[in-house]
């Protein structure tokens, strides 16, 4: 028998990582109201135009537009398009633990109407 040489494969290059999270584009809840600062709408009504990101907002003159509250009072809640919950659970419940909230809210309220609709259709089975 021959000696085999063993051959290395070649290396897979490594997957490419995440995009970095740009703290600029995160979300930012009050916790007295539940307003929610989207840097990528801004506020109309205090002059903030869209784009400004939270830290570049003031936070000896910047309040909440609800509540009044002040800057320490927000917390972040991430980018508009993340997955909500923990990142631990992300992996279960057949794939729609990694949809965003509005990819939820038209799953559910989607199956509603669907529901909905199948229940009047049952009057047209006379």
């Amino acid at each position: 028998m021959a000696d085999e040489v063993a051959v290395a494969a070649p290396e897979a290059p490594e997957a490419t990582e995440a995009p970095v999270d740009d703290p600029d584009t995160h979300r930012f809840e009050c916790r007295s109201c539940g307003f929610v600062y989207d840097p990528a709408e801004g506020i109309k009504k205090l002059a903030v135009e869209p784009g400004t990101p939270f830290s570049a907002l003031d936070p000896t003159s910047f309040r909440c537009p609800v509540c009044r509250s002040q800057t320490k009072a927000f917390k972040d809640i991430g980018p508009r398009n993340k997955p909500s919950g923990f990142e631990e659970n992300l992996g279960y419940g057949l794939g729609v633990n990694q949809l965003t909230p509005g990819q939820k809210n038209v799953l559910i309220f989607g199956g509603f109407a669907l529901a909905i609709a199948f229940f009047l259709s049952l009057y047209s089975l006379r």
